[in-house]
């Protein structure tokens, strides 16, 4: 792993924690990450019934992308419940009493993305973005093998293409640094899938992101 992130220490300050989170969720919705992670949705939302959904977001963070989901959900007839797990107690915390207005209550759970305790296919929907780079990559492999088995519908990952030209934020200067560093190009994320089993490829999008979503189940053989 390169460098530390505020967020990997689970005994960061509450209050630089909630600065953090906040700084995030406004750079994902200014620089692409909200973005990358709906318009991967969107085609499983076409092609979807007209029905009640669970999403699970990874590392939710404040719940500020599934939130976003939730609204491109409600414009093809699909109602989102959402989940989030983070490992991070002050996050957890604020997530679940984040509010966007746009009446998507989110419920949070404290849980490892590595570990999930959920059974096969017993959501519809995960959702991971920017928590890879967070994690080694043998444990990045799990998370993916393990995101593929719980899902039924659809999974999407999101994270930071390697880069400098996305550094921005006064207070998420250092860790937007060490992100882009530890961020992936498209090889690395393309093996880290097949690693995992999974039939699918990584692009890259806007805003220095790279991104994946398939069906579950279509795993190589």
């Amino acid at each position: 792993m390169i460098g530390t992130e505020l967020l990997d220490d689970p005994r960061a300050d509450p209050e630089l924690v909630g600065r953090e989170l906040r700084d995030i969720a406004r750079l994902n919705a200014l620089f692409g990450g909200t973005r990358a992670v709906v318009r991967e949705l969107e085609p499983f939302f076409e092609r979807g019934k007209r029905q009640a959904w669970t999403l699970l977001d990874v590392g939710t963070g404040l719940g500020d992308i599934p939130r976003a989901a939730a609204a491109a959900a409600r414009r093809h007839g699909i109602t989102l419940r959402l989940v989030g797990i983070e490992l991070n107690r002050t996050a957890a915390r604020l997530a679940q009493g984040a509010d966007d207005g746009r009446g998507a209550p989110l419920a949070v759970a404290l849980a490892d993305g590595a570990a999930l305790p959920l059974g096969p296919r017993s959501v519809d929907v995960v959702v991971a973005s920017q928590v890879l780079h967070h994690v080694p990559r043998a444990v990045a492999v799990r998370c993916i093998a393990g995101f593929d088995r719980v899902a039924r519908r659809a999974v999407v990952l999101a994270d930071l293409r390697r880069s400098r030209v996305a550094m921005a934020g006064r207070v998420t200067r250092h860790d937007a640094v060490v992100s882009l560093e530890r961020g992936y190009a498209k090889g690395e994320f393309d093996e880290m899938l097949r690693d995992a089993g999974v039939r699918a490829v990584a692009r890259y999008r806007p805003g220095c992101r790279i991104v994946a979503s398939w069906s579950p189940g279509a795993s190589l053989q």
